[in-house]
């Protein structure tokens, strides 16, 4: 057992709980586990939170049934606002979680809703002792410095857990539906962040170095990130 070592940290462009990705969450829970980690998946759906509570339920239940294919304990943890980063019961659950995840939907509001709060500190720290973080689409783009629109030409404030990397998750979609906006987000005169493209069904991984998982590619856009 390995304590005190940063845990994994995965950028998903994709397919969060999804069937196709088991073999991916079951690599970053059982090297948190390595790291002295509990066998505990905790569910973060806070970037669907403005879409109603079917769109949570719906997440809430992929992610049950992917701890059930996993075989862990499950916690769904209903950050909303940030009067809930505030809950001490989550602030605990978090702190010996194997693998923490941030799901899909607006990354700013992700962002807004956990930056400079005692939950987002406290999930560091956890990440910083051993577990593994996944953010899947705005949960990616959220890890960022800087969280750039592609549907809207506009750049927000992100996590900043990597202040030099920016995500444009889905890549392989947005590339056909956007393509001007993609080129826009390249070419900015103001960055020099990595940018990096991870299309669907693919993520990006950080152990003790950068690799890809998954069926898609990984397109470093701007900057000179290296991965296997």
């Amino acid at each position: 057992m390995v304590e005190n070592q940063p845990g994994a940290i995965a950028l998903v462009g994709s397919g969060e709980y999804l069937p196709q990705a088991q073999a991916l969450d079951s690599e970053l829970l059982r090297l948190a586990i390595s790291r002295g980690k509990s066998n505990t998946f905790i569910q973060i759906p806070t970037a669907a939170g403005k879409e109603g509570s079917d769109s949570l339920n719906f997440w809430k239940a992929r992610g049950a049934d992917q701890g059930r294919r996993i075989g862990c304990e499950v916690k769904y943890l209903p950050v909303l606002t940030r009067e809930d980063a505030h809950n001490q019961q989550w602030i605990a659950d978090v702190s010996n979680a194997g693998l923490i995840y941030f799901s899909g939907g607006d990354p700013v509001h992700l962002a807004d809703t956990f930056r400079d709060t005692p939950l987002w500190s406290a999930i560091v720290l956890a990440w910083k002792s051993g577990a593994s973080l996944a953010g899947c689409s705005a949960g990616a783009m959220a890890f960022g410095g800087k969280i750039i629109g592609i549907r809207r030409s506009h750049v927000s404030e992100g996590l900043n857990l990597l202040p030099d990397i920016e995500v444009i998750p889905h890549y392989d979609k947005f590339l056909g539906w956007l393509p001007d906006r993609v080129t826009a987000a390249i070419v900015r005169q103001d960055a020099d962040a990595n940018l990096i493209g991870i299309d669907e069904d693919t993520a990006l991984v950080l152990t003790d170095s950068w690799r890809k998982h998954g069926s898609g590619q990984v397109h470093i856009l701007r900057g000179n990130l290296e991965f296997s």
